[in-house]
């Protein structure tokens, strides 16, 4: 089976008969062992992604939700987070975080991209490029620009969403014989796991200072006010529902880093930040600032670290064992090991993923034997 035929072409939500549409397709979910699942979503003008539509499908039946009709959701939640089916997804990480405010935790999972990088295609390969390889079937690219939360939605809108879960089953079915055949369906179950974890969908405010980069380079002192700005802005963009860079952008935090104004007139002489910021904000950061107990003198801003050799030469050696593993496993050396992992190992840490389940079996363990 490759393609799964579409029932109707209008989503379902607020028409004349929509209701017992629903409850139909209910049954037909909750019956199912097995689901394709997707969403369209916007996010460019918020912190959390906005849910637009649900593309569902069983072996036998594809349809749109309307979750801008609210009541289409209540009656998906048992069978999309509380049935033991399996969900066929394509990258489906981006997919769980938009789901979770409405459904919770979604699962059990059947990623069809992280299966596609074990049998050996590229580590990121796309729901279109998949269908074309193994189901030789050319996708419409023609609605990838869309803004899916106008209504009313086209027909070859429709058609182009609906196509995003109908030939889920079919790569599926190809992936599970592929990897099968190649001895790794226990690898895919091991990274399948990962999916079921709620806290990778999200960030954590007092980790949000991950996401900069250079900090490592600072000292001490700017590295504790580092975090708490980034704290302060993760903070205040979920409240205000504003994406991040709309709150403080990299370039101001980074300048305010460097200066640390203790005042606003120092605030406004950081060409970074924007007036209606300094006038909105600037007595919340002062206060961060001033809780982060700042030195004065703050030391010089440190010129940045040339690499060690000896580091950069051990890096490039566990790389090379990784290609050296990839190519006799034909998989992209980043599926076995990512350029953070082989840094971690080359500065003697054991904890990372190349130490765990398949991937130490694999090249974990010749990795340490490397260094």
């Amino acid at each position: 089976m490759n393609a799964v035929e579409p029932l109707g072409v209008e989503p379902i939500g607020d028409a004349p008969g929509d209701a017992a549409r629903l409850q139909d397709f209910v049954a037909q979910l909750a019956a199912a062992p097995v689901i394709g699942l997707d969403t369209e979503f916007l996010r460019e003008r918020t912190y959390r992604a906005q849910l637009c539509l649900l593309q569902l499908a069983t072996p036998e039946r594809c349809e749109c939700i309307d979750p801008l009709v609210p009541e289409t959701l209540a009656p998906l939640r048992p069978a999309l987070s509380a049935m033991p089916s399996i969900k066929i997804m394509h990258a489906a990480r981006q997919d769980l975080e938009v789901l979770w405010p409405d459904f919770g935790a979604v699962g059990p999972v059947f990623d069809t991209q992280v299966a596609a990088s074990l049998a050996g295609l590229p580590a990121q390969v796309g729901y279109g490029d998949l269908v074309r390889r193994l189901l030789g079937v050319e996708l419409s690219k023609a609605h990838t620009r869309t803004d899916w939360s106008r209504r009313p939605l086209s027909p070859a809108q429709l058609a182009y969403a609906v196509d995003d879960v109908r030939y889920l089953f079919g790569l599926r079915d190809t992936l599970l014989e592929q990897l099968d055949k190649l001895g790794r369906v226990e690898w895919l179950t091991e990274e399948l796991q990962q999916l079921a974890r709620p806290e990778i969908l999200f960030v954590d405010p007092e980790r949000a200072v991950e996401r900069l980069k250079g900090i490592q380079e600072l000292d001490p002192d700017r590295q504790r006010l580092a975090q708490r700005l980034a704290v302060w802005r993760e903070r205040r963009a979920a409240d205000r529902n504003r994406p991040r860079s709309w709150i403080l952008d990299d370039a101001g935090l980074r300048a305010m880093l460097l200066r640390v104004p203790r005042n606003m007139s120092q605030l406004a002489e950081l060409s970074e930040l924007a007036p209606a910021f300094i006038e909105n904000s600037g007595a919340d950061i002062l206060r961060v600032i001033e809780a982060a107990a700042m030195p004065q003198p703050l030391p010089a801003v440190p010129g940045r670290a040339r690499p060690d050799p000896l580091f950069t030469a051990c890096v490039k050696k566990l790389a090379t064992v990784t290609r050296e593993v990839a190519e006799t496993l034909s998989i992209s050396p980043e599926i076995l090991a990512t350029r953070r992992d082989l840094e971690e190992l080359a500065r003697g840490e054991r904890g990372g993923p190349t130490q765990r389940g398949w991937r130490r079996e694999v090249v974990g363990d010749t990795l340490v034997a490397a260094l």
